[in-house]
């Protein structure tokens, strides 16, 4: 049923939700749920490359311990 929703329908609602709350704080959570999203995702991106980078370097801490050991 929520598929079915037109553009009449979501601007219902919002003229709905701007006379509950007022226009200024439905504009304020709009912003917010971007930002949100947008951390997220800069977050979700973020994560992996540090998760690389310290496998990486993990990595190249076990040769390099492992190639003294042998030398010794």
């Amino acid at each position: 049923m929520l598929g079915t929703l037109g553009w009449q329908e979501l601007l219902i609602i919002l003229v709905i939700l701007a006379l509950l709350f007022g226009a200024s704080r439905v504009a304020g959570l709009g912003g917010a749920l971007g930002r949100g999203i947008r951390e997220f995702r800069t977050e979700a991106r973020g994560d992996g490359e540090e998760d690389e980078a310290a496998a990486r370097t993990d990595a190249g801490a076990t040769t390099a311990e492992e190639s003294r050991k042998t030398d010794s």
